[in-house]
């Protein structure tokens, strides 16, 4: 028999039913308790060790909210950007998925994305294009087809800064 000290042998999942302390009891189906000492047939040992481990990794893990979920309730459509500034100028472009808002300036690329703001009516993400570029987007949500979008970073070389305002117009043509 092994031998494994313990102060108190307490009920897990019905498998000891004894409490050890001074004195003598027997463990149901693990061994003998003498004197604080629980005295366990050798193969029980490694399956009451791999029972500790399950139960020490069997705690909760705290569950991840869904990421961007404001920019997946936009409604989908034709959307009109009206960049504001030096540069006024009206954009049309027909979104199938608001998280193309992201990276205007770096459309149908794979970036990796940075999440640095996650809420209700607004984000904030900053992304990467490998020899391509980078941008960092605000985008607030006034409406699930009105959002405000703030937009800066490098594309072919050049910086790029702009703010919008982003509208559904209606549904996508052909």
């Amino acid at each position: 028999m092994a031998r494994l000290v313990v102060q108190d042998a307490r009920l897990v999942d019905g498998v000891w039913d004894a409490i050890c302390r001074i004195g003598f009891c027997q463990v149901r189906g693990i061994g003998v308790c003498m004197n604080g000492i629980v005295w366990m047939k050798p193969l029980r040992v490694l399956g009451t060790a791999a029972l500790g481990m399950c139960l020490v990794s069997a705690a909760p893990v705290p569950v991840e909210k869904p990421v961007l979920t404001m920019l997946d309730h936009l409604d989908r459509g034709n959307w009109e950007l009206r960049v504001r500034g030096d540069e006024a100028r009206v954009e049309r472009i027909c979104l199938d998925n608001g998280r193309r808002l992201i990276q205007l300036r770096h459309p149908q690329l794979r970036c990796e994305q940075v999440v640095l703001d996650d809420g209700a009516s607004e984000v904030t993400v900053q992304y990467t294009c490998k020899g391509q570029g980078y941008g960092r987007t605000h985008i607030r949500r006034e409406t699930n087809s009105l959002v405000q979008i703030d937009s800066q970073g490098i594309a072919n070389g050049f910086p790029f800064s702009f703010a919008a305002e982003a509208r559904r117009t209606g549904e996508c043509r052909g």
